[in-house]
């Protein structure tokens, strides 16, 4: 059962067929958790959200019924912890991933808050849930005449001192110019750092990768030194940067979940077979196999180490207007889609 196919019965009284996911991305296509808190949890109070494929734009029923888990995706989680208290009560799991990077002066995120800001927020939260369950993201890391390896390594640096034990784990990837035409025309437009000639210079080459890397690897030597053991991963890069102490990240990961997770015998058991466990005539769970299937999110890039879930996001919605969005065609999308939205639609995009 990677996901269960169930009924449900729609706000307007129509019975109709929905996939029930155990695990649930929130969303690496927008920002729920800054934008559409109030949205996500009236949908779960119903019991199911819509979705519709963006190549296609077929709609598809989303049944809340067997999610055990969340992974929300993030720049800004403040509106949504007033909320986070009803999945405690609900036995819902889950875990941040918060972007936090310092492009402001670049304006690269132009509708983020301050860095300053940003920080106490991601301490908020740690403090709230643990910092286990609260990776950093630096995210992506792009290169412009102005920015040199050594000023991102300057960021970083710079943003991590002020993160010191509230989180564990930082993960970061180079940006993807090539491959994302809308990516390289919204460089171009909002921003006064490329031009159509220069914009592929954004991505890192091998050379500025590894002096980044091995930037990373002093940075996180120094910061061992002073008593925070922070992991190092890299999000869907084919690099091998095993020699540098760097993994291949797992954004949706299972081994994290079993981890933290662990008093839910039901989560574990599912995640080491993809199968919901069946009670015996004395209600005991059967006994967890040692081995685990591990099947990928085939649904993601190569690359992309997550196991599989269901993401619940809607491309051209996010009002951040991230210059390098892989999700956002054009900001007049968003404003678009954002005059159609209120909390109590199906979709986000109402």
């Amino acid at each position: 059962m990677v996901s269960e196919k169930t009924t449900i019965r729609t706000d307007f009284g129509e019975i109709v067929e929905a996939t029930a996911p155990v695990i649930i991305s929130a969303s690496r296509s927008t920002d729920i958790p800054a934008f559409y808190a109030k949205w996500f949890f009236n949908r779960l109070a119903k019991g199911y959200c819509a979705w519709y494929n963006p190549f296609n734009q077929q709609k598809m029923y989303i049944s809340f019924k067997n999610c055990k888990v969340i992974v929300f995706w993030t720049k800004n989680p403040k509106p949504i912890l007033p909320y986070l208290h009803i999945l405690d009560k609900m036995g819902i799991h889950y875990y941040f991933q918060v972007t936090l990077n310092d492009y402001v002066n670049e304006g690269f995120e132009p509708n983020v808050a301050s860095v300053e800001e940003r920080v106490e927020t991601f301490k908020q939260l740690s403090q709230m849930i643990g910092e286990e369950r609260v990776i950093w993201r630096f995210d992506p890391l792009i290169i412009t005449s102005s920015i040199n390896p050594r000023e991102l390594l300057k960021k970083i640096w710079n943003v991590g001192n002020k993160l010191k034990g509230y989180t564990d784990k930082l993960v970061f990837s180079f940006i993807d110019v090539k491959a994302y035409r809308k990516v390289q025309n919204n460089l171009v437009k909002e921003t006064m750092f490329f031009t159509k000639e220069d914009v592929e210079n954004a991505e890192a080459n091998h050379a500025q990768q590894i002096e980044i890397v091995e930037g990373l690897q002093k940075i996180r030597s120094i910061w061992q030194e002073q008593g925070w053991n922070v992991e190092m991963a890299t999000c869907a890069e084919d690099i091998d940067l095993e020699s540098y102490g760097i993994e291949h990240n797992r954004c949706i990961d299972g081994e994290l979940m079993k981890r933290i997770f662990s008093d839910d015998k039901e989560l574990v058991y599912y995640l080491h077979t993809l199968k919901w466990p069946e009670r015996d005539m004395f209600g005991e769970l059967p006994p967890i196999p040692q081995n685990i299937k591990k099947v990928k999110d085939s649904g993601q890039r190569k690359v992309c180490g997550c196991m599989v879930s269901k993401d619940i996001g809607m491309y051209n919605t996010c009002r951040h207007f991230c210059v390098y969005c892989y999700a956002n065609t054009s900001k007049e999308c968003v404003i678009r889609n954002a005059e159609k939205h209120n909390d109590e639609s199906e979709s986000i995009i109402g």
